[in-house]
């Protein structure tokens, strides 16, 4: 099992837009540099060339500023603040633009290869960077 740490904002892989010529962009500006710190989180690790891959993902999102109560206990969260992210991104599209910043990074030779794909959405801890703890196995 190999275990990556990557540092950053998650962004997520959505639509691609046309802008003529029959060329295709990502839709949103935040996609290539999530891809770009997977790829450079997973190509300093060696990857063995399993047939049959799984996948753990722990997106830490920042919470908002809304969140956390103001004045000298602006460091505590407010009591009705929720545990868990269920707003944008949507998860699933977090893992199309992780999955394939792995394979860019070599983890696996085609996301294909991928048959078990776990993923979590939680804030990240006020002293923690948001990221993702991203974990690569075999499936046997």
């Amino acid at each position: 099992m190999i275990e990556l740490d990557v540092i950053g904002t998650p962004a997520p892989q959505g639509s691609k837009r046309h802008v003529g010529g029959g060329r295709m962009v990502e839709s949103s500006k935040k996609v290539k540099p999530w891809r770009t710190a997977v790829t450079a989180a997973a190509e300093g690790h060696t990857f063995e060339p399993w047939p049959f891959v799984g996948v753990v993902a722990w997106f830490r999102l920042k919470r908002p500023k809304s969140h956390y109560r103001t004045g000298r206990y602006a460091h505590l969260l407010k009591p009705d603040a929720p545990r868990y992210p269920a707003r944008y991104p949507d998860v699933d599209k977090l893992c199309r633009s992780t999955l394939d910043g792995l394979k860019a990074g070599q983890a696996f030779g085609d996301d294909a290869q991928v048959v078990k794909l776990y993923a979590h959405k939680i804030y990240a801890e006020q002293d923690e960077e948001p990221g993702a703890l991203i974990r690569v196995y075999p499936v046997l």
